[in-house]
Parts: structure tokens; sequence; C-alpha cells
């Protein structure tokens, strides 16, 4: 079963075709929307009212807060220097090293096939541009793009011209612009 027993399911996920996933160990907090082909593994968290798109892949240690935005395609790693063998030739096993914890702070957004990183967080508000590489933690509400990932803007100047037209005015309106899974 692409569900494991051992998943620990928050109120009213919805997980769109279930036997295309592969979830095992890992927790998902209430309203969160799983897509196709994503993989959450064990030790992983996804919060509340989160968007997880198809063909991500969310690794052990990865901690992803409430009504974050996962594009489709991207990608989590924990382990900075992977080998398959040890030095003396042995196949590396889970006791040969150590998850480095990732996490993505409330209400950021991910873009599609961005590569994030271990040992990296990404700040509250933030915003991932599609396609980058995250190498190093990204400020609350900047606004990130490229490989390396570099800072090229703020949220928070960027949205409010935005969200007006969304919202005609009122910031408390939500829900403007959004889409499926």
């Amino acid at each position: 079963m692409p569900i494991a027993d051992s998943v620990i399911l928050g109120e009213g996920v919805e997980i769109f075709q279930p036997e295309l996933v592969n979830l095992y160990g890992c927790r998902v907090g209430d309203g969160a929307r799983i897509g196709a082909f994503v993989e959450i593994q064990t030790n992983a968290s996804v919060g509340a009212r989160c968007k997880i798109s198809s063909h991500s892949f969310i690794c052990e240690g990865v901690v992803i807060e409430d009504e974050v935005f996962v594009g489709h395609g991207v990608m989590f790693i924990n382990d900075r220097s992977p080998r398959a063998t040890n030095p003396d030739g042995s196949l590396q096993t889970e006791a040969d090293w150590q998850v480095e914890p990732t996490c993505v702070r409330r209400t950021a957004s991910i873009g599609s096939n961005a590569t994030i990183l271990s040992g990296v967080t990404i700040g509250e508000g933030a915003l991932v541009g599609a396609g980058a590489v995250v190498t190093r933690d990204v400020p609350d509400f900047a606004i990130v793009a490229g490989s390396p990932a570099r800072i090229i803007g703020d949220v928070r100047k960027r949205n409010h011209s935005v969200r007006s037209r969304l919202t005609g005015g009122n910031p408390r309106r939500r829900g403007a612009g959004t889409s499926g899974v």
C-alpha cells in the first residue's frame, strides 16, 4: 500500500491519487493536499493547509510548517556528502550518516523543480523561484532565484500591488488566484 500504516494524517487531508504516492513514517497536517507521485519519508512532517504538488520528494529530516506551497518536482536533500560506500568499500547503511535537518517556515512558497539542500531554513513567507538551488538559509519574506539561489527581492514589496489588484484593495480577502494540485 502506498500510504503506510505508520503515516499520521490530519483531518481533511486530500491525497488526490493515493495509489500514486509513497508516504511512510511521516506526519501530514490538517487540510493538506498531496499530489500524485509524491514521496514523503520517515521523520518528515508537512504542516496544516499545505499544498505539495506532484512529483515532489520530501526526505527524512524535512519539516514543512503550515500553509506552505511546494511546486511540482521539488527535491529536498538530507545529506550534503552522500556516498554509496565507506572508506573500506563496504556499503553504507543508516548508521554511517547523519540526517541534516531542513525547515520550511510557514507560508513560504517553493517553485517547481527547485532543489533544497540539507541543513537550510527557508524563512517565513519566502518565495523560492522555479528551478532554484537553495544552498543556504533564505531570510523571511525574501525572493530567491538561480543556482545557487540568491536574493532578488522582498515578497512584501512585490506582492503589495498584486495583492491589492486581486483582492480589490482588501488585504484580508484570501484565495484569489489559487489553483488545484
